[in-house]
């Protein structure tokens, strides 16, 4: 697999949590195009299942801009992914990039589910957003403080289903460059089938 840099930008879905940053569909759209003209390999427009406001701003972007991959987020469920899938029916490239929570404490206080309840919904997660399109990415919430042996299981398996990148995200800005640096290699060397995905990703932003 040869390396390639893909720029991945989340600021019309991630950036929106920011205090003050709300945006309408219009501005959505009006960054989204900036986002196009800088060529950007994929914008995250949103989510589409958590409003219908959303959901009209993910379906805008994918029917005007045609030189990037829209991507929408899903967590790990039908309903979810399915509405990702119909808010990008427009775009000429589309991912859906779903994701579950993999850390003990997230797991049990958070999803209260055990982790072969969580294995299974990866799977098939990833197996039902892989019908719907060709581009899946997968990210294990609160990935960094999940046990390393699970998280392997979780990525191989996800990768086997199609998953075409894989996200590792600290959520809760637990780790520090050093060591996420040296998990992330861990991770890639653990997992058997990693270098059959196309690409891994991790956040560039620490806290302070």
């Amino acid at each position: 697999m040869s390396d390639k840099l893909i720029i991945f930008d989340t600021t019309l879905r991630d950036g929106e949590q920011s205090p003050g940053a709300s945006m309408t569909k219009d501005e959505k759209l009006r960054i989204a195009r900036q986002l196009e003209r800088l060529r950007v390999d994929v914008i995250e427009a949103g989510f589409a299942a958590s409003s219908n406001g959303d959901f009209e701003a993910v379906k805008a972007i994918a029917d005007h801009v045609k030189e990037s991959t829209i991507c929408s987020l899903a967590r790990a469920n039908d309903r979810d992914i399915s509405r990702a899938a119909e808010a990008l029916k427009g775009a000429s490239r589309s991912r859906i990039h779903t994701f579950i929570a993999t850390s003990e404490l997230h797991m049990e206080k958070k999803l209260r589910m055990t982790r072969e309840q969580v294995f299974e919904q990866a799977k098939l997660a990833v197996r039902f957003a892989r019908n719907l399109t060709g581009d899946v990415e997968f990210s294990p919430e609160d990935g960094y403080r999940s046990d390393v042996d699970f998280l392997c299981r979780v990525l191989e398996a996800v990768i086997a289903e199609g998953a075409t990148t894989i996200n590792i995200p600290d959520t809760v800005g637990y780790a520090i460059p050093e060591l996420y640096g040296s998990f992330i290699k861990t991770l890639r060397e653990r997992v058997p089938n990693a270098t059959t995905t196309s690409a891994w990703r991790w956040p560039t932003r620490w806290p302070a």
